[in-house]
């Protein structure tokens, strides 16, 4: 069977999370000294999520060098 194209995921649609399942958030709190293994895990800190920024190129203006 094939799927409908509506419900098909295109790569320029995929959005960052803003929500980290618990490995993410452990191996994030690792990342930043702050995972206690002794810890309660419900009570966990929160951790920022990265923001993904693409950077365009700028356009670089062509001069005339004939003039």
């Amino acid at each position: 069977m094939t799927m409908d194209r509506s419900l098909k995921v295109q790569a320029g649609a995929i959005k960052t999370r803003n929500v980290l399942t618990r490995a993410e958030r452990i191996a994030r709190l690792k990342e930043i000294d702050r995972f206690d293994p002794e810890a309660n895990i419900v009570g966990m800190a929160k951790t920022r999520v990265p923001k993904v920024s693409l950077k365009r190129k700028k356009k670089v203006k062509k001069e005339d060098d004939a003039k």
